[in-house]
């Protein structure tokens, strides 16, 4: 059974950082993609960032873009997401996903098959 867990979250100021983790554990983690998502109240869920299979290739969504950073250790099977500068309108719960499609440029939410609980990030101002 795939499990993701995600930790790290919390209340943070503008402008300060968090470290989001994502242990991952009944696949060979190796072989896929890891992205991350996040869910605003009354919003819909939206890609942050991905990381291929190997660690070499990520991509970021435009609004986070020199401020996150996704890294992975395909030996402890777990992917971390630096978050640096933060804003208000960075506050969400923050998902990690995967695909057994294995195509780590996908965005889309709806072609994740597996989830993490999600962690609660929250940025006053």
């Amino acid at each position: 059974q795939v499990q993701l867990v995600e930790s790290g979250g919390g209340l943070v100021q503008a402008g300060g950082s968090l470290r989001l983790s994502c242990a991952a554990s009944g696949l060979t983690f190796r072989w896929y993609p890891m992205v991350w998502f996040r869910q605003a109240p009354g919003k819909e869920r939206e890609f942050v960032g991905a990381i291929s299979q190997s660690g070499d290739s990520t991509s970021y969504t435009d609004s986070v873009t020199g401020r996150f950073t996704i890294t992975r250790d395909n030996v402890k099977n777990m992917v971390s997401l630096q978050m640096n500068s933060l804003k208000p309108e960075d506050t969400a719960v923050y998902y990690c996903a995967s695909t057994v499609s294995l195509d780590w440029g996908n965005r889309d939410p709806n072609a994740m098959n597996y989830w993490g609980n999600g962690t609660l990030v929250t940025v006053s101002p």
